[in-house]
């Protein structure tokens, strides 16, 4: 009920406003969760069966971005550009009836140069999974876009969820959930740093789960104020160590690129650029860059008995 309460009041409230409280909220959060965030120990065991990566690589490296907004829209490109400069590519999860129109011609242009287009909620207004009938009526439109899209991803606003309800949607994986995050309006985790599969009913193949296993931006730069990408750094560094998934959702909606007005709603593009550098130089050759469709599909076929 709180939640719904929030989201209902969400549109009417200033973004510094809600910021503010948050930021309240979250002082106290992190000092309640030192133990378990950002890393918590016992998410680096590996599943059951796990034989690694492709290739005899250490550690999987997967870069995602929510687009929430005209403005996250329009930056896609020059963040594609940014990670194509550095030999990385990256999932763009657009909202098909959001706010803002998603232009058909970015989306190709993604397509043709290797990076991936995946479906983000339906209109990412917090109310996705308000009732099941609901949802279900909702998830018709959904498939439409995944249809449409030729997607195989999705992720929902607020990384709210239902796992079961997941089976009404014709997708490869989800990608609503993370190994620890208590700042989240569902703050359980998966405790896992490893994609887990989500078998399903009778009628339903089943799909794999991706949680993100690198703290959002919006937590770290804009939520906690961070002035630096080390934690980002370090838990990189912690994942690596136990083979498992770094798997970073960054928004280009949040991103500050050079030239760009400075606000108090964006954060320094270089912070982002830090991560990327670090991983190609720290660990050249030792980690597989794989777009989220990728290790969906490997996920799947590494599953004991397959």
């Amino acid at each position: 009920m709180r939640s719904r309460l929030y989201y209902t009041l969400k549109p009417l409230l200033p973004w510094g406003m809600r910021m503010g409280m948050r930021r309240m909220l979250a002082r106290r959060t992190r000092q309640r969760s030192a133990a378990a965030w950002p890393i918590d120990q016992s998410a680096a065991t590996p599943p059951a069966g796990w034989t690694g990566w492709p290739e005899g690589r250490r550690f999987a490296f997967v870069l995602t971005h929510d687009v929430e907004s005209a403005a996250g829209h329009d930056k896609s490109r020059q963040l594609a550009d940014l990670e194509a400069e550095m030999g990385f590519r990256s999932s763009f999860n657009f909202v098909p009836e959001g706010s803002y129109q998603v232009r058909p011609e970015l989306r190709n242009w993604l397509a043709k140069n290797g990076f991936e287009v995946g479906i983000h909620d339906l209109q990412h207004d917090g109310k996705l999974f308000w009732s099941e009938e609901g949802f279900a009526e909702k998830a018709k439109r959904i498939n439409y876009y995944v249809r449409e899209w030729h997607a195989t991803g999705f992720r929902a606003g607020f990384m709210l969820r239902n796992l079961d309800w997941y089976h009404q949607l014709d997708i490869a994986y989800d990608a609503s959930t993370f190994d620890t995050d208590p700042f989240e309006p569902q703050p359980d985790g998966a405790r896992t740093i490893f994609p887990f599969w989500v078998p399903g009913p009778a009628d339903h193949p089943g799909y794999v789960e991706l949680p993100y296993t690198l703290p959002q931006d919006s937590t770290l730069f804009l939520l906690l104020r961070e002035k630096s990408p080390e934690i980002w750094l370090r838990k990189l560094d912690w994942v690596a160590q136990n083979g498992g998934m770094v798997l970073v959702n960054v928004h280009p909606d949040y991103l500050r690129f050079s030239g760009d007005r400075e606000s108090a709603s964006t954060f320094p593009a270089s912070f982002y650029r830090q991560l990327l550098d670090y991983v190609r130089t720290r660990y050249a050759g030792q980690y597989w860059q794989a777009l989220p469709r990728q290790v969906a599909l490997f996920a799947k076929s590494a599953r004991p008995g397959d």
